[in-house]
């Protein structure tokens, strides 16, 4: 194989030169087929300009794209971006409004080509265009309030004026004098305020059109995080709020004082009519046992007086019927019995004398023995007369 070689150098070094040739239009042929298509992305717009004509051509869906050795610049459909814009206010404070935004690009080819003809690359739309508009923006909506406002009351509208006037146009504006007082030295000063111009339906009067609305660019996702203040306007808004929470706290208590008052005085009004209430209570009580006890009484009076007519009526009664047995029969029963009870007396007490002495000394008895028994027929008769009672036995 060396002999070969050696015997034929030239067909050798041929060989080798073939090869090197075919290598450098390999590798030539490798770079030059990224310059004949082009990859997009489906978040990317690709302009690719023909090298002969200078004619654009936009691809806005994803896949390989014919280039053909034209120049290639690309776009994103939707590009984070910071900001860091300057602020003035109203009372001459100013800050720095920082935060992020999204920019949105047109998809149709005339605005694209708009775009391109004028800024030519991503970083030129958002620098020039878009970051510009931001800036102006922002500092325009600083003088329609103040820097205390911007810090608290009036911070949503800060967002809200900056975002409507980047999709609508700067506001137009007017100039009013107006006198405020300083809340720290309490001095009042005269300060310019600028206010919206509102046409007849109310609605914000524009001083220009949208120029992002002009190319069809929309700003999405504007999200301010932060409002750095200058140094001065910082201690300035300290110290009002500092000044702010003491009244309120002030206020507070003058109202939880307030409060106390009205709480002791809702208190004693209750007690008060607590103590009036227990002594209508007590009232009403000693009414309903009066009236009660008004009503036992004229119920036992009733009760007395039903008694004393029943007693009356039954008194009546027994004597009635004693004078209808009187008038029947003279009442004999007890007239009997009556006699029955004296005879019986006087023949006990009779019984207790002797009626024949101990001692005679001569002559009759007869005369005492006369005596006893006229005694006994006296008494007899008296008691029959006293009586009215007839011992008779009548045919």
């Amino acid at each position: 194989m060396n002999e070969r070689l050696s015997m034929n150098p030239k067909g050798a070094l041929g060989s080798k030169v073939i090869a090197a040739v075919s290598v450098v239009f390999l590798i030539l042929g490798f770079f030059l087929s990224f310059m004949v298509f082009e990859n997009v992305d489906a978040d990317e717009i690709v302009c690719v300009q023909d090298w002969g004509d200078g004619e654009l051509h936009w691809h806005v869906d994803a896949g390989i794209k014919w280039q053909g050795f034209g120049k290639v610049t690309t776009y994103k459909k939707l590009a984070d971006h910071e900001f860091d814009a300057p602020v003035m206010f109203n009372d001459n404070g100013t800050g720095k409004l920082i935060g992020t935004y999204q920019v949105e690009l047109p998809l149709d080819i005339q605005h694209l080509t708009s775009l391109h003809t004028k800024f030519n690359s991503q970083e030129s739309i958002e620098k020039s265009l878009v970051q510009a508009t931001v800036d102006k923006v922002v500092y325009m909506t600083g003088p329609l309030m103040s820097s205390k406002e911007s810090s608290a009351e009036r911070k949503t509208d800060l967002i809200r004026f900056i975002a409507d006037q980047l999709d609508n146009g700067v506001f137009r504006t007017t100039q009013k004098i107006t006198t405020v007082e300083d809340q720290m030295s309490k001095e009042k000063r005269t300060v310019t305020v600028a206010e919206i111009s509102l046409d007849k339906d109310g609605k914000p009067e524009r001083q220009e059109s949208s120029v992002l609305a002009t190319y069809g660019i929309k700003i999405v996702n504007f999200a301010p995080r932060n409002l750095d203040y200058d140094e001065t306007v910082k201690k300035q808004i300290a110290d009002q709020q500092k000044i702010t929470m003491e009244v309120q706290t002030a206020r507070a208590h003058a109202l939880e004082a307030e409060q106390r008052r009205i709480t002791a005085e809702a208190d004693g009004k209750a007690a008060v009519m607590t103590a009036q209430y227990q002594e209508e209570e007590k009232k009403i009580r000693a009414l309903v046992g009066a009236e009660q006890r008004k009503g036992v009484a004229s119920l036992e009076r009733d009760t007395a007086e039903f008694t004393r007519q029943k007693l009356i009526l039954e008194g009546q009664g027994e004597a009635e019927k004693k004078r209808l047995i009187m008038a029947a029969d003279g009442a004999l029963e007890k007239k009997l019995d009556t006699y029955e009870k004296v005879m019986a007396r006087f023949a006990q007490e009779f019984g207790k004398h002797r009626l024949v002495p101990d001692i005679q000394m001569g002559g009759s008895t007869s005369g005492n023995d006369n005596a006893a028994a006229n005694l006994i027929n006296l008494l007899t008769t008296k008691t029959a007369k006293d009586l009215a009672l007839d011992m008779k036995i009548h045919k």
